[in-house]
């Protein structure tokens, strides 16, 4: 099999698996930000989180969480699709502010809100390993935004999922940009 054969069926695979753990566990994103080590977090000033969908592990436990631990002094973005092929951009926001769909139809912050460069970001995934190996949904938004970031600056990249989703290995690519440290409601691991 092919590294493209491979995580093709590891994503049908991961997705069916995804919707069965979120119907199982309605409470695991509060579980998840409750094993957070908070004190780990307070160097960063824009988190970048995710407008989940579908079964993807809900990011606002976490966010809150650190927003929280750090009152005043950092900031919430959210990720905008310009197209199907560029990198994500991120623009600030807050609980409350108007959503409008980008170019994924995904809610996002209004070309109105300022545009901004998170230094950690909140990842959605379908599998994930120990090393870091992270499979998303195909589209490569994530792989090419995490990879235009890091070639200008430091940017830590915390992948949220349900324990259950891990694999023994997640099949990468040269392309493919790995996570730092990973969220479920049973641990926080942060990758050597």
């Amino acid at each position: 099999m092919t590294e493209a054969s491979d995580k093709t069926a590891l994503r049908v695979q991961m997705r069916a698996l995804r919707r069965r753990l979120a119907e199982e566990a309605p409470d695991a994103a509060e579980r998840a930000a409750r094993r957070l080590p908070l004190s780990r977090f307070t160097r960063f000033r824009i988190i970048a989180a995710y407008r989940p969908q579908g079964a993807e592990l809900d990011p606002t436990p976490v966010l809150d969480a650190i927003l929280g631990f750090v009152p005043g002094s950092a900031r919430a973005a959210l990720p905008v699709a310009v197209d199907a092929k560029s990198p994500l951009h991120f623009r600030l926001w807050r609980a409350g502010d108007g959503l409008t769909p980008d170019a994924c139809d995904i809610p996002a912050p209004p070309p109105s809100a300022p545009e901004v460069a998170p230094n950690l970001i909140l990842t959605p995934l379908l599998a994930f390993d120990r090393r870091g190996g992270r499979l998303g949904q195909g589209g490569g938004h994530y792989d090419r935004t995490l990879a235009a970031l890091r070639a200008v600056k430091p940017v830590f990249v915390l992948g949220l999922a349900f324990a259950g989703q891990e694999v023994d290995a997640v099949p990468m690519g040269r392309h493919d940009q790995p996570l730092d440290a990973i969220l479920t409601e049973t641990a926080y691991i942060e990758v050597s």
